[in-house]
């Protein structure tokens, strides 16, 4: 009887012995802590729940990640990721009210859930098969998954997961929203947001801590307005919506798709990744922002962002134009577009002209009404006079529901498919034929009234003719010249730049004065000048004795006339007259890249945060031109000297004399005619002729190797023709050794951030890998630069050094090895 008595007593002891944590357990109960060596598991085995450290951290986070689904370490949620433990003595615990507390070795709480106050009586902790970590009474473990009082879904980190939420509990005041880590080494609140702007019509938005970077738009019952990738056929399409009294959210859904997929913030971007089985990596499946169009606003008030165009990004909607004709003949959008006839609310003449397969404007400051039919909302648009425009709230089924806007309409793309349709409020006389019949009619009338108007019309014309006949005979002259161009022949007829007369660039350069002087290359010199208007300039002025040649200047004008990206010198125009070839660029106060990066004397050091920028910039630049610009360009001259920085240090990529357009169904070419930069050159082009998107990357690499280290590639033959260590050697030497952080710029001095650096020192070699076919494209790269170090594939030898040691024979087989290593400084 009393072993009887005992027996409970002792179970109240032994059961929680017996229910030790071992790895995979998938619950967490009261006095029973998870240690740094223990984790916890969910059922399935698709997620883990326990310590970890990020690369290159010592430091320890609660942290959870995909376990047998995925290979590697794929860190999805963190607890603590503002407050590490500095080594492996923390601890996870729960309280019978249901607070999940962090521990030090000192007993110290590092981190809480803060739930103690929802007031349970007998709380557990269990990770789910979703990767959601949820706190709720010891009586409902394991049964409904509705009676959960704590979720790590409610408060995420960086990652989306099916079954997540983004948006507001209106009620609770509960914020869902995600924050890139602050690097891949500390998981600390980083500078960019994805979150749901609830203001008019809620809309998605990818922020930094500076404001906007992209707008998602308002949800359209089947996707984002700014996501035309969505659809109902890819793993997207488990993204809804709920927008109730008390909470407007969006929803990525479970079940929708077999695919393992993700959606993560980055530093600058956010990317959707899916899992390849056959690869085993992530694989990027749609990421933004992805282009100039997708930065806000780029082309201003009732201008529409379309990539397809030939000539320039940006362009105003039927019945507006340019608010600044001479910002838009400089290629500044940014003031956007103002209305040719105003509106007439009074008498009721205004109408509407359909913009198709767009993004719709910013909804911030609309108004929604789920209830009205489209032609309920454009009878409500026409009664209110401050009404700009309107469009379809869903467009699921039939469509339904109507969206107004009262502003200016900004933030507008075209799209070739999945865009929507908005329908723009204009004057009558902007509407169609006939209004613009009767307005002439009324010239008519007004010419046969007045025989002195007439006369003074006829006047006018005919000094508006000649000059226009001047203007022309200018322009077909200058067509005339550049067709004579072999590289640039294409798009001559569409050329579509500002002219410069001779008089005005000299006086705006003080006739060429030596004080005017920026510099002289292989074209010729380069001048500073300023316009009339106060606006700076730069000229470069093609001598005589160019080793570059008309062919270059030609070259130059046609294609970057086509090209507009932040990340590209902005060509203002040209001058084909007297005997005089030049170009009229944007200023940049801050030179040339290399001036800053090579001569320490001629300013300050730059810290890691600007070469990171200029890293990013420059690959994003490339990206334009091999990817995402209306014609594919191939740039064959990137180098240091040929990089530019704006007053904000930005890179813009110029000097287009030798670059070459690349048909769709071109994937390489040879040539003759080796041109270019010794130290940049890739080996297939130096040696054989053969040029690709490949040989770019290549000369990107360089670039990346030579803005972390602060030195140049220099390559030479010493006297017993044995092949001296270049930078490229140099980096990949101490990369395999495990050393490569002495690659890094003594003058950054302790400002950089080393897993960013180590990133950038891996991507770097991998651009500069001996073949094309192993070098990644520059997709890739952008992707990879936002990534993880851990996540690159390792680098093979570089080129040029893959093929002759400082140990090898000093012997030389063949004319075509002295090409492939008897390599100049770069210029």
């Amino acid at each position: 009887m009393r072993a009887l008595i005992a027996a409970p007593f002792l179970l109240y002891f032994i059961i929680p012995a017996l229910c030790s944590l071992a790895t995979g357990a998938d619950t967490l109960i009261p006095n029973r802590p998870l240690t740094d060596a223990e984790t916890l598991i969910s059922a399935d085995d698709s997620f883990a729940l326990g310590f970890f450290s990020p690369i290159n951290s010592t430091n320890r986070y609660v942290g959870i990640w995909y376990h047998k689904v995925v290979t590697g370490q794929t860190v999805v949620w963190v607890a603590n990721r503002q407050n590490p433990i500095a080594d492996t003595t923390g601890s996870l615990s729960i309280t019978a009210g249901g607070d999940l507390v962090i521990y030090d070795k000192n007993s110290t709480i590092i981190w809480s859930s803060n739930s103690s106050v929802l007031g349970l009586t007998g709380a557990v902790a269990q990770i789910l098969d979703n990767g959601n970590f949820v706190v709720r009474e010891a009586a409902s473990y394991n049964t409904d998954a509705a009676n959960v009082a704590w979720q790590s879904f409610d408060h995420p980190t960086d990652t989306f997961l099916p079954g997540m939420k983004i948006g507001e509990n209106l009620t609770s005041g509960l914020k869902i929203k995600y924050q890139s880590w602050t690097s891949v080494s500390d998981p600390a609140p980083g500078n960019c947001i994805l979150g749901l702007d609830l203001h008019g019509d809620p809309q998605l938005f990818l922020s930094s801590l500076m404001g906007h970077i992209w707008r998602g738009g308002p949800w359209n019952g089947i996707r984002f307005s700014g996501t035309p990738e969505m659809n109902s056929n890819n793993i997207l399409a488990g993204f809804g919506f709920t927008n109730t009294n008390n909470s407007v959210f969006n929803i990525f859904e479970e079940g929708k798709s077999s695919a393992i997929g993700r959606l993560t913030v980055l530093q600058s971007v956010f990317k959707f990744f899916v899992w390849s089985e056959e690869s085993k990596t992530w694989v990027t499946y749609v990421y933004s922002p992805r282009d100039s169009c997708d930065n806000i606003s780029t082309c201003g008030p009732f201008a529409l962002c379309d990539l397809n165009i030939d000539t320039v990004t940006c362009s105003c909607m039927q019945g507006f134009q340019p608010k600044s004709l001479n910002d838009w003949a400089l290629r500044d959008f940014s003031g956007g577009c103002v209305r040719k006839t105003k509106l007439d609310c009074t008498n009721g003449t205004d109408g509407f002209a359909l913009v198709s397969s767009v993004k719709l404007p910013d909804t911030s400051s609309s108004t929604v009404d789920v209830s009205l039919s489209l032609e309920e909302c454009k009878a409500l648009c026409l009664k209110n006079c401050s009404c700009t425009g309107y469009a379809t709230a869903n467009i699921s089924g039939s469509g339904s529901g109507c969206i107004l806007w009262t502003s200016n309409l900004t933030d507008l793309r075209k799209y070739t498919s999945n865009g929507q349709d908005l329908y723009l409020r204009l004057a009558a006389a902007d509407l169609g034929s006939s209004s613009h019949n009767s307005h002439k009619k009324i010239i008519a009338g007004i010419l046969v009234g007045s025989t002195a108007g007439a006369l003074l019309l006829a006047m006018v014309v005919y000094c508006a003719w000649t000059k226009k006949g001047k203007n022309h005979k200018k322009k077909q002259d200058t067509i005339s010249f550049l067709r004579e161009s072999i590289d640039s022949r294409e798009g001559v007829e569409n050329f579509d730049l500002p002219l410069f007369d001779f008089s005005i660039i000299e006086a705006a350069t003080n006739d060429f004065s030596v004080d005017n002087k920026l510099g002289e290359g292989g074209f010729g010199p380069v001048y500073k000048g300023q316009l009339r208007e106060g606006e700076y300039i730069a000229v470069k002025r093609l001598s005589k004795t160019s080793a570059q040649g008309s062919n270059e200047f030609k070259n130059e004008v046609v294609l970057i006339a086509k090209l507009q990206h932040r990340n590209l010198v902005r060509l203002l125009g040209c001058c084909i007259q007297r005997e005089e070839r030049m170009l009229v660029y944007e200023y940049m106060p801050n030179k040339s890249l290399d001036v800053l990066l090579f001569d320490k004397s001629k300013g300050p050091p730059l810290d890691w945060r600007i070469r990171y920028n200029i890293i990013f910039g420059i690959a994003r630049g490339l990206l334009y031109l091999h990817q995402d610009s209306s014609i594919r360009i191939i740039h064959r001259d990137l180098k240091a000297s040929n990089i530019l920085l704006d007053k904000d240090m930005n890179p813009k990529i110029s000097d287009f004399g030798l670059a070459r357009i690349f048909a769709e169904e071109e994937t390489m070419v040879n040539t003759n005619r080796i041109v270019g930069t010794y130290g940049y050159m890739s080996p297939e082009y130096a040696m054989g002729g053969i040029f690709s998107v490949k040989s770019d990357v290549f000369s990107f690499g360089v670039l990346i190797l030579e803005i972390i280290s602060g030195k140049r590639n220099k390559v030479v033959i010493n006297s017993s023709s044995k092949f001296q260590e270049n930078l490229l050697w140099h980096a990949w030497s101490l990369w395999k050794e495990g050393n490569d952080v002495q690659l890094l710029d003594e003058s950054m001095n302790s400002s950089f951030s080393l897993d960013e650096a180590l990133c950038c020192i891996k991507v770097g070699l991998l651009c500069v890998q001996q073949h094309p076919e192993d070098r990644p494209t520059m997709s890739s790269v952008v992707v990879m630069l936002g990534g993880e170090n851990s996540s690159l594939p390792d680098p093979r030898q570089p080129g040029f050094v893959a093929m002759r040691s400082p140990s090898v024979s000093n012997s030389l087989s063949s004319k075509q090895d002295v090409v492939s290593i008897t390599i100049l400084e770069a210029r």
